[in-house]
């Protein structure tokens, strides 16, 4: 149940580069014992670099912002570079029972593409392995935010870089905060105030949840210090060692969770069957549930929350540091050993070029990787805006740390949803910590 568990979880993983529609494609595989290309050359004497991600190309007619914005990208680097850039999917019926994080695994090592839309985990996996390509060197890098180098570096080369940078923040309903007199809150005291006046008149569920993205509270108090304070890089070493513990860190955020659901502030047993936004986003919309969680682009699409009939805003997790936004970095990389390397360097160099994030950021309105492009984001957005400016961040997924966190700990949240104590759960964080360490080693 664990394994099947651990591979549900990497599927929410691709949300932010993809959008929405990724959340629906990542139950998607058959089994073999290779993967198999899915697109074939049919014009030998073309100039062609293959891409692997989890969609088709856009299609007359089929709205689909995300990709309309990377097609927007990849046609300016065709015409430029006088090239094609194939579509490899996840979509296609080879993999109804497959993971994506499965399928990238295989395709990467197996070297059958080019360039490839990666989750954390699978950034870590095959940086550590070798398999990814340095991409220091390539000419977008010089502008690139310090949020991506920090992420996606491993043994001292940055193997991925994304389009966007996906952050994940409180979404709450400002006209209920106002009716009950209440300050958005900054710090976890401050949080739990705000949910207890919230139950005491009559709102059942201050929280709405699901079983994906509770432990944004957690990374935001584990790690506001670590990523904030002076000595980022050493806490890191010392937990790659085995010297600190996650659990160290990770234990006042545990208990936090098990406070809000012993007070009702969460419905655990609703949280742990509820799918990201389809579970808890109605009552949001309908406010009988005051504050959800959710990634920047929810904020500006139709089908999550972009139009509500309130005063939304969107703020940072609660931290002894005050209001925390919380990134997981995915990315595109290159394979090592890519076939069509040269042209493939030069692809990506025109995607993530300013002027291609400029396109992008303005079509997709999120923030792009890039320092050089000013994010417009609509004004509920500002407040997490802001604090990014401010390079006021903590990292859910770091490539450079031995232990995978943004998944890992997403299952053991939900081991406490489900009836965990905290001390449990420490203990099976400090089990995966001691497995990765005792791997760093070999």
């Amino acid at each position: 149940m664990e394994k099947a568990m651990k591979r549900g979880v990497k599927r929410i993983l691709a949300v932010g580069l993809a959008g929405i529609a990724v959340l629906a494609m990542a139950s998607c595989s058959t089994k073999h014992d290779l993967p198999q290309n899915l697109i074939a050359d049919d014009e030998a004497n073309s100039k062609i670099v293959n891409v692997f991600g989890p969609m088709e190309k856009s299609k007359p007619g089929v709205d689909n912002v995300s990709r309309t914005a990377f097609d927007i990208t990849v046609s300016m680097a065709e015409e430029k570079l006088g090239l094609r850039v194939e579509y490899r999917t996840y979509t296609a019926e080879n993999y109804q029972e497959k993971t994506y994080d499965d399928v990238t695994l295989d395709r990467v090592r197996n070297n059958m593409d080019d360039f490839y839309l990666l989750n954390p985990d699978c950034i870590q996996t095959l940086g550590e392995e070798g398999k990814l390509l340095d991409l220091s060197d390539l000419e977008c890098t010089k502008n690139l935010r310090d949020v991506v180098k920090a992420a996606n570096t491993v043994n001292g080369k940055l193997v991925a870089i994304p389009q966007e940078i996906v952050v994940y923040g409180l979404f709450v309903n400002k006209d209920m905060f106002d009716r009950y007199h209440l300050e958005l809150p900054n710090t976890p005291e401050e949080f739990m105030e705000c949910c207890r006046v919230f139950k005491d008149n009559g709102v059942e569920t201050p929280v709405g949840a699901n079983r994906w993205w509770l432990e944004t509270f957690v990374f935001a108090q584990a790690f506001a210090d670590l990523y904030n304070g002076e000595n980022t890089q050493a806490e890191i070493e010392a937990l790659n060692s085995g010297e600190s513990k996650y659990s160290d860190y990770m234990r006042p955020g545990f208990e936090f969770l098990q406070e809000m659901i012993d007070k009702g502030y969460i419905d655990a047993k609703a949280a742990y069957t509820y799918e990201a936004i389809e579970g808890e986003g109605p009552d949001f919309m309908a406010q009988k549930t005051p504050i959800v969680m959710a990634y920047w682009a929810a904020a500006n699409a139709d089908t999550a929350y972009g139009k509500p009939d309130f005063e939304m805003q969107v703020i940072g997790f609660p931290s002894s540091r005050g209001q925390m936004p919380v990134v997981p970095i995915t990315g595109y990389a290159i394979g090592a050993e890519a076939e069509h390397l040269e042209d493939t360097k030069k692809v990506l160099d025109v995607i993530l070029s300013d002027e291609a994030m400029k396109l992008y950021s303005e079509t997709n309105r999120v923030i792009p990787s890039t320092k050089n492009v000013e994010v417009d984001c609509i004004p509920a957005l500002e407040p997490l805006n802001n604090k990014m400016e401010e390079n006021v961040y903590v990292l859910a997924s770091n490539a450079n740390m031995k232990m995978e966190q943004w998944g890992n700990v997403c299952l053991i949240v939900r081991d406490l949803l489900n009836g965990a104590t905290v001390d449990e759960c420490m203990e099976k964080l400090d089990r995966i910590q001691e497995e990765a360490v005792r791997k760093g080693t070999e």
